[in-house]
């Protein structure tokens, strides 16, 4: 499976999950809690990613980053956006400097 239908896989049962039962799913109870609590999940997750970059354990900062990704992707659901709008602003700025495009950004 390619990553792009993984990711688009997961939006999917995202999308289940906003009307499912709360006690019935990790993801509904976040859908559940809000905005709030889904940003929180971001938040500890991101740091956790950042410790794990600083240790030598290559399998735990992969771990961590699947982490990152999934409550993102949670978080963006939640925002009626989806892998395919990450997917899109990518190859809008593939073959473009990074210089070039973070200084189009305050234009």
């Amino acid at each position: 499976m390619s990553v792009a239908n993984i990711l688009n896989s997961m939006a999917d049962t995202f999308e289940d999950r906003k009307s499912a039962d709360p006690t019935s799913s990790y993801v509904a109870s976040l859908f559940n809690k809000g905005e709030d609590a889904i940003l929180k999940k971001v938040g500890e997750e991101s740091v956790e990613f950042i410790l794990a970059a600083k240790s030598e354990d290559k399998q735990h900062l992969v771990a961590e980053a699947a982490d990152v990704w999934f409550h993102m992707l949670v978080l963006m659901s939640h925002k009626g956006l989806g892998p395919n709008d990450i997917l899109e602003e990518l190859h809008r700025r593939e073959g473009t400097s990074g210089i070039a495009e973070k200084a189009s950004r305050g234009q």
